[in-house]
């Protein structure tokens, strides 16, 4: 199943909702969180779980993925938010200002006991943790790749309340790049998810209107080794899943490399088209591909 686009979608609106499921994204994900006041909580976990279960159906077709954003764990929310959709199947939860593997692993305690209270599969509820959202998490994105966490379906990142926790006047330089302390946290996250054989999913571009920054950051982050974005506006998606769509020039080449050492199982190195490849060039065409090796 591809995971190019995340899109969030508040949970209580019921006018998002209805629309969501035609927006294209490979991933819906019903917001509980930020983009949800405290007074309407309740309303939006409700509305969560009737829409999982509308879209139920769909699960055995793929057309795309359930998730739900619940309230971070030093809240006194977030069993609250689980109680309300398990019922509905999420295909996983995704766990806001993660402090580390441990809360993973409480999440993942949590989940087990409620799957078997509302009759869902043992540990088909995936988590895919905001690592960096405190200055503690950020140092500490590596620690999620020693320990046992079978649910973790990947890794993500966030700078939005990153720079809030760290008081940064700015996320970016002056020509658009990410400064150090957001670098690291990105690079981190992108890096202890490969090592752990995981998805890599890119923070969101928070400037919706803007298409070219998006297309620019979506390939960046593509090239990057990253495996999909998250996006805040159902206009985001398209551009997010073309960014992260190999062209068929992309698929051509990687089919001739894949050939070329089919041909020659023994070679460290051929020449195809005046150019010189090897073997690490051959692993990117068999992941471009979808071989397994």
């Amino acid at each position: 199943m591809a995971v190019r686009s995340w899109l969030f979608v508040p949970g209580d609106s019921e006018k998002k909702l209805g629309k969501v499921a035609a927006a294209g994204a490979d991933v819906v994900i019903v917001d509980l969180e930020d983009s949800v006041t405290y007074d309407n909580k309740q309303r939006a976990r409700e509305m969560a779980c009737d829409w999982l279960k509308a879209h139920r159906q769909q699960v055995t077709d793929r057309k795309f993925g359930r998730w739900v954003r619940i309230n971070a764990l030093d809240s006194r929310m977030w069993r609250d938010d689980l109680l309300a959709v398990l019922p509905g199947a999420p295909d996983g939860i995704m766990l806001p200002k993660s402090a580390g593997p441990e809360s993973v692993q409480a999440l993942g305690a949590e989940l087990y006991e409620l799957e078997q209270r509302c009759g869902v599969q043992a540990n088909s509820t995936r988590i895919l943790p905001l690592v960096s959202e405190t200055a503690a998490a950020a140092i500490t994105i590596p620690s999620y790749l020693t320990m046992p966490l079978p649910r973790l379906a990947g890794l993500t990142w966030g700078a939005e309340d990153l720079s809030a926790a760290i008081g940064a006047a700015r996320k970016r330089d002056a020509g658009g790049k990410w400064t150090d302390a957001f670098r690291f946290a990105r690079t981190q996250t992108l890096l202890t998810a490969h090592a752990r054989g995981l998805i890599a999913i890119d923070t969101l571009h928070a400037d919706f209107a803007d298409d070219k920054g998006l297309k620019r950051a979506a390939e960046e982050s593509r090239a990057d080794g990253f495996a999909g974005m998250l996006a805040i506006h159902p206009a985001q998606v398209p551009i997010i899943n073309a960014a992260f769509t190999p062209s068929e020039e992309e698929l051509a080449e990687a089919r001739a490399i894949v050939a070329a050492f089919s041909g020659n199982p023994a070679a460290g190195a051929l020449q195809i088209d005046r150019r010189m490849i090897d073997r690490p060039h051959l692993k990117l065409a068999q992941r471009l591909l979808g071989i397994e090796e």
